[in-house]
């Protein structure tokens, strides 16, 4: 009896988990380049259960039983935002369609081959210097401190192409983001003082990407997995333009709904186990 408590309790930490990931979706609804997660649950291994007594164990075979789910983790869904057109030279968003050879994504970013192979589909991010450390982020609603320094939307220097931030000694009314992410003259589209150019990283596996926050992610996979952009990648700067959430307002209804109703089907369960062991105790204990 205790065994399918614990296993409806595990069964209402996974819905607690997942209601929690989908209740953070909806509450960045608005926030420029967010991206959504996904919470994935598992099951514990199965346990093959046999009846007690008889000499030919084999033949008291009882069956597979599941002894309880938990949240494995959280997948990043990387699917392409929409775009809202700003109007705002500092505004830039990355439109990131990057192939692999010989693989098919759906429209998660996955692909799985007929050995069951998982390939994800690379995704582009600029880079941005946090207290030394390089981070990367979709958000592009960048701005220019007094000194020309182009930051972040809370004041964080974006990273060159050079590993550099960019300083720029001019207005941004009069410079032009190019679809490969170098800063030229507007009118001219000729070359700046010292080319800059915006550092975009290609991570072959996102959800080796953890978040810190703010629509920040540290990379936390192998150094041959990540890289600057290069020509013939299938990324292409927007100027004017910001990347909105990804996340599928209707869908997380309809996910929020279906979590809550999991996770009080087993609260129904460890309430008939309450009342059963209520009795076993005050009830049958006195006979």
């Amino acid at each position: 009896m205790l065994r399918g408590l614990y296993t409806a309790a595990s069964g209402m930490i996974a819905q607690q988990r997942r209601h929690d990931v989908i209740t953070n979706n909806i509450a960045n609804i608005n926030t420029v380049g967010f991206k959504g997660g996904n919470a994935v649950n598992r099951t514990f291994p199965e346990a093959l259960v046999y009846a007690m007594g008889g000499s030919d164990p084999s033949a008291n075979k009882v069956g597979k039983m599941s002894m309880g789910v938990f949240s494995e983790e959280n997948l990043l869904s990387m699917a392409q935002g929409d775009l809202k057109e700003t109007y705002r030279n500092q505004d830039l968003a990355l439109v990131s369609d990057i192939f692999v050879d010989g693989v098919n994504f759906d429209a998660s970013g996955k692909s799985v081959d007929a050995n069951g192979q998982i390939t994800y589909q690379p995704q582009a991010f600029f880079a941005v210097n946090v207290a030394g450390q390089e981070r990367y982020t979709r958000d592009g609603s960048f701005k220019t401190t007094q000194d020309g320094t182009l930051v972040t939307s809370d004041g964080y220097p974006v990273t060159g192409a050079d590993g550099q931030p960019i300083v720029l000694g001019q207005s941004w009314e009069n410079i032009a983001v190019t679809a490969d992410g170098r800063l030229v003259n507007a009118e001219t589209r000729g070359a700046l003082p010292g080319n800059p150019q915006l550092r975009i990283m290609r991570v072959d596996n996102p959800n080796l990407l953890v978040r810190e926050g703010d629509g920040r992610f540290r990379y936390a996979g192998e150094a041959n997995g990540l890289r600057q952009m290069e020509a013939g990648d299938q990324v292409e700067v927007r100027q004017g333009f910001l990347e909105r959430s990804n996340v599928d307002t209707t869908q997380a209804a309809i996910d929020l709904m279906a979590a809550l109703r999991a996770y009080e089907a087993n609260q129904k369960v460890i309430q008939t186990y309450d009342r059963s062991l209520d009795k076993a105790v005050n009830e049958i204990g006195r006979v």
